[in-house]
């Protein structure tokens, strides 16, 4: 064979052998570049943040909506909004038949949380009380909260915008499914006067294991516009709706959880004169409010204990005098307050989503007025009351909720009632 010939053969021979070296010469070099980006996904996965492990309320269910103030940073698959909610209906039969028994859509209640990233967040809270709100109604429409959430670690995170103040138990845990009784307890309804929120800026995290830290300036009350005794200070509460801020507050607050367990406190203070800004009786007088509390809660063999203590001090209650004896029904101003409770319950029965417990609370509130005799304002017994609450809490899900009580009031026998209410959060 011609030499030529045989070259000709050979390349032949050679050619998809050079074809199969190079396509796969192409293939290792886009598998090194597959490698090279999953090493920077791992690295950027390595470099983010790892969220806290806060333990919940002991006792309460899983919550699903971050509808209070959260140090965790929302994981990589969470939508970047979401929605929640809860609400209750009631109905109230007193044993006084000159009272009014009533069935009531209480509070329907919806937020909307967004997350920006991985440490800004956005939580609000709107809530429609009895149903329908008109000049000539008694329902409202507040926002409850609507604040910002900067995580910088698990150890500080700042807050701003209008939120709920950290005392209590019930003030920043008030969905139904998560207290036993149709109404919230007395203590944390007149005492601390729940639900709480006042606008400012705050820093909030973790210190060490179990340790969760709370605290901020904040506007405060105006005692120019307390208007319902029975209630202590809570009519001087601004909402954060065109607040006088002459006069700011402080709180703080820190809890301990572990499982099964709850223990803490919280304090707030601040001066409620305004600087006589609503009133000019007011001016120059500083009516210092101090309200603080301890708690605990314990779950333990099917059976969930509660109690708190709360207390509280308004300054300068006789100079508010010259304010509330003039309202168009005078009342003496409320001076010193003070309430506790202990509550037991028993999960007697649990089967899937079922849960039946029985629960028993007593506590105790005590709302002490400035008297006044030239004035004409002096206490009202009524405001130092025992009340006994015995009942059952039907969970037909952890998220729903059938409840029904009996309620005694020792210093006024009107306010017994029986109590049938249904509650849903999500």
């Amino acid at each position: 064979m011609h030499p030529l010939a045989r070259v000709s053969v050979v390349l032949a021979l050679l050619s998809p052998l050079a074809a199969s070296a190079q396509t796969l010469e192409q293939r290792l070099e886009a598998l090194q570049q597959e490698i090279e980006r999953l090493k920077a996904e791992v690295a950027a996965l390595k470099r983010a943040p790892a969220p806290s492990a806060a333990e919940p309320a002991a006792g309460a269910p899983p919550r699903v909506a971050a509808a209070t103030a959260s140090s965790v940073p929302p994981s990589r698959e969470e939508p970047a909004t979401s929605i929640f909610g809860y609400g209750e209906f009631n109905y109230n039969r007193y044993r006084d038949a000159d009272r009014t028994s009533r069935a009531d859509l209480r509070r329907f209640v919806f937020g909307f949380g967004h997350n920006f990233n991985d440490r800004l967040s956005f939580n609000s809270e709107v809530e429609i009380e009895h149903a329908v709100a008109s000049s000539t109604d008694r329902g409202e429409v507040e926002v409850e909260q609507a604040y910002l959430d900067y995580r910088f670690s698990d150890q500080v995170n700042v807050k701003g915008g209008l939120f709920l103040m950290p005392l209590g138990i019930l003030n920043q845990t008030h969905e139904p499914p998560t207290y036993y009784g149709v109404e919230r307890n007395d203590v944390e309804t007149r005492i601390i006067p729940t639900t709480w929120r006042e606008m400012g800026v705050g820093v909030h995290g973790v210190l060490g294991t179990g340790w969760r830290y709370d605290t901020g300036i904040t506007t405060g009350f105006n005692a120019a516009k307390i208007d319902d005794p029975a209630f202590g200070v809570r009519g001087g509460h601004q909402e954060g709706q065109l607040a006088d801020a002459r006069d700011l507050s402080w709180y703080g607050a820190l809890n301990y959880t572990a499982p099964g367990l709850l223990v803490g406190g919280g304090l707030f203070t601040g001066n409620t004169g305004q600087n006589g800004q609503s009133n000019p009786l007011l001016k120059g007088v500083a009516a210092r409010l101090t309200l603080w509390d301890v708690h605990a809660k314990y779950s333990v063999k099917g059976w969930d204990f509660q109690a708190l203590y709360a207390a509280g001090k308004l300054g300068d209650a006789d100079k508010v005098n010259l304010v509330t004896s003039a309202a168009a029904t005078p009342f003496a101003a409320p001076n010193r307050l003070k309430g506790w409770y202990g509550q037991a319950a028993y999960h007697v029965y649990r089967n899937g989503d079922l849960d039946i417990a029985p629960f028993a609370r007593l506590e105790r509130y005590e709302i002490r007025q400035q008297e006044d005799a030239t004035l004409g304002v002096f206490q009202d017994p009524r405001l130092l009351s025992s009340v006994r609450t015995f009942g059952v809490n039907f969970r037909i899900h952890p998220q729903v909720v059938i409840k029904t009580d009996v309620q005694r009031y020792s210093a006024d026998a009107g306010m017994n009632r029986f109590n049938i209410g249904l509650g849903y959060m999500f």
